[in-house]
């Protein structure tokens, strides 16, 4: 999807609007408009209408439509509030327009304290919620071509917006596609592309290579589909070093499921709606190595998506199975539907250095083990009845990097709830006829017990697990308009930065 092109410009004077039939004023919060606010005695009157003070504005955005045709709108923004609070005020202003589908949009920011960031955000939002998701209607929806930014920011300023920007379309993009666009097949096929133009490496182990490889735990998922087109498939980043002690590597892993029946525990047709966006949590991952990419971040990224179906036929794995992963691990399989543990444990073995050194056939090379491991998966339902749709659930390997989590969630205003992982969950595990259950039929604390069976796979390796239950949120959730979300692109941005800094 293409971006709409942002126009900088220095905010002088309001009149700058007067050639806009869309336009956004962004200033300070106080108790009285601007003096010098265009058409302020019918703001004015509107406010008054609505039994609104000024300072509301902060929270309440206001339009106006004039006898020309334009339409403005009014946000005061307030300097105290979270990240979240402030991208959630400036996505509801800018949808006061981007609801009228224009084609531009003209954004004024005030001079002042933190305005700066203020801009880049107002950038951000209309970016992201001016390109539609993808439909399959005969009139299709307008894409805004162009964005009037009058601020203060230089335009090389602006780089990181555009990337985080194009990284959370991508992400939304691909999980809103229809399963029957996006199998496992083009969903491949798509990854050779983005992975070209961006200048990453590319290595795909598709189902034959994993079953002779030994990836029992991935194969028994896939083997339930007819096509055999699914895969784990590792692109890799690697920078320009500015000196050999500053070389740091992480490894991105992403659930890509491209339909969850359910298997033969099938879902019932409530549950099994909206399946198709059960590899959100590749699209996240792919997202990710993508922006790091084009933001040049100085850190060797491997990025590793688990992609297959979950379908529901004789070849299928049942209830009562026994898998062998990777590194030898004995699996029961409790529940055909927890199927997203099994995809991870195999790959999270191949991107922590495991065995797939010993069994790829790639010439005996054994991957180096990454400093920071984190995979990104829709995976259990017991977490969005634990959060709703406005967190996401993390699991870290120690409490430092819990902390380190939880403040990137709070600086990207993608928030996220640290949850325990504890090793006496483990005896819910423990199986009488394999090394270790796949799951329980109770459900009680699944989240907790899908992350304490997936660090088995992790090697010890520093680890962070994201349950995205706000993958999806109806009416849109902070910076995006959209059900989809997004979540975990700005957030694993924010964490990398800052993981970097502190190392």
């Amino acid at each position: 999807m293409t971006l709409p092109r942002i126009a900088l410009q220095p905010a002088r004077r309001y009149s700058q609007l007067d050639d806009a039939s869309h336009g956004l004023i962004i200033v300070p919060a106080g108790d009285a408009l601007p003096a010098d606010l265009p058409q302020r005695n019918q703001w004015l009157a509107v406010l008054k209408r609505k039994a609104m003070k000024p300072k509301e504005l902060a929270k309440t955005p206001l339009a106006l439509d004039l006898p020309d045709g334009r339409r403005l709108a009014l946000l005061m923004v307030d300097g105290k509030l979270s990240r979240f609070e402030r991208l959630t005020r400036l996505r509801k202003a800018v949808m006061l327009l981007l609801d009228e589908t224009p084609k531009s949009l003209a954004i004024w920011v005030a001079a002042g304290a933190g305005m700066d960031d203020v801009a880049r955000d107002a950038a951000y939002v209309a970016q992201i919620n001016g390109v539609p998701l993808p439909v399959r209607k005969k009139r299709p929806a307008t894409v805004l071509a162009q964005i009037d930014l009058f601020c203060s920011l230089k335009d090389s300023e602006l780089a990181p917006v555009r990337a985080l920007a194009r990284a959370n379309l991508l992400a939304r993009e691909l999980t809103a596609l229809a399963p029957n666009e996006l199998t496992p097949a083009t969903y491949r096929k798509r990854i050779r592309s983005v992975a070209k133009e961006s200048g990453l490496g590319i290595e795909e182990f598709d189902f034959r290579a994993l079953r002779k490889m030994g990836a029992g735990a991935f194969c028994a998922v896939a083997q339930g589909s007819h096509h055999e087109d699914a895969a784990i498939v590792h692109l890799s980043w690697q920078p320009k070093w500015p000196n050999e002690s500053s070389q740091k590597s992480v490894a991105l892993v992403g659930k890509g499921i491209c339909f969850d029946t359910g298997g033969h525990n099938l879902k019932p047709a409530r549950y099994m709606a909206g399946m198709h966006e059960d590899m959100n949590g590749s699209a996240v991952a792919l997202a990710l190595v993508l922006a790091a990419a084009e933001m040049k971040l100085p850190v060797a990224i491997d990025c590793w998506l688990a992609i297959a179906h979950n379908h529901l036929s004789p070849g299928a794995y049942k209830q009562n199975d026994i898998v062998t992963a990777l590194d030898g691990t004995t699996i029961e399989i409790v529940h055909t539907d927890a199927e997203g543990r099994m995809v991870l444990a195999d790959t999270l073995l191949m991107a922590t250095g495991g065995e797939h050194g010993k069994r790829s056939g790639k010439g005996g090379r054994r991957k180096a083990k990454p400093d920071l491991v984190i995979d990104f998966a829709t995976l259990t339902g017991s977490m969005h009845v634990a959060l709703g749709a406005r967190y996401s659930g993390v699991f870290a390997s120690s409490g430092p990097l819990g902390a380190l989590a939880a403040a990137a969630g709070q600086a990207s205003g993608e928030r996220i709830c640290v949850f325990p992982l504890d090793e006496d969950y483990d005896p819910a595990l423990d199986s009488k006829v394999a090394d270790v259950k796949q799951c329980t039929l109770d459900g009680e604390a699944d989240h907790i017990l899908a992350a304490r069976f997936l660090q088995r796979f992790t090697n010890g390796r520093p680890w962070l697990h994201v349950d995205l239950s706000a993958s999806s949120c109806t009416g849109g959730l902070g910076a995006t308009a959209s059900d989809l979300t997004g979540f975990g692109v700005a957030w694993g941005l924010t964490l990398l930065a800052r993981w970097l800094a502190r190392e």
